[in-house]
């Protein structure tokens, strides 16, 4: 009968396992972290939009006058009238702009304010 016996040799090396670290935080204790880091990135965003003010002055109103649409009356049609530089696509969007207009439909009887044009 024969034995088998091991020598401290051959044995692997044990290495020592990790610290953990101390610090664990709880289900409340990272709400609270992050509810303390949006706050603090929405201040920050906050701050750097209070400086973008225009000015503290009211600017002048464009002239404008007032238009009864014609039956077959076109907002192309009424633009080209008014656009002394033939950019009626301009005009167009400026008359759609001072009327917050969703479409370029127009209807018999409508009013319009349009810029006054200028010769």
């Amino acid at each position: 009968m024969s034995t088998l016996s091991l020598s401290p040799a051959f044995r692997t090396p044990v290495t020592p396992a990790r610290a953990r670290s101390t610090v664990r935080l709880t289900r409340r204790g990272r709400l609270v972290v992050f509810l303390t880091s949006l706050f603090l990135v929405l201040g920050v965003a906050f701050m750097l939009a209070g400086g973008a003010v225009g000015t503290d002055e009211a600017g002048q109103p464009a002239p404008t006058e007032i238009v009864q649409v014609a039956p077959g009356d076109t907002l192309w049609g009424i633009a080209s009238e008014i656009a002394t530089d033939g950019d009626v696509r301009s005009v167009m969007n400026e008359i759609e702009r001072l009327n917050a207009l969703e479409s370029a439909g127009l209807s018999a009887g409508q009013k319009l304010r349009v810029p006054v044009a200028t010769d």
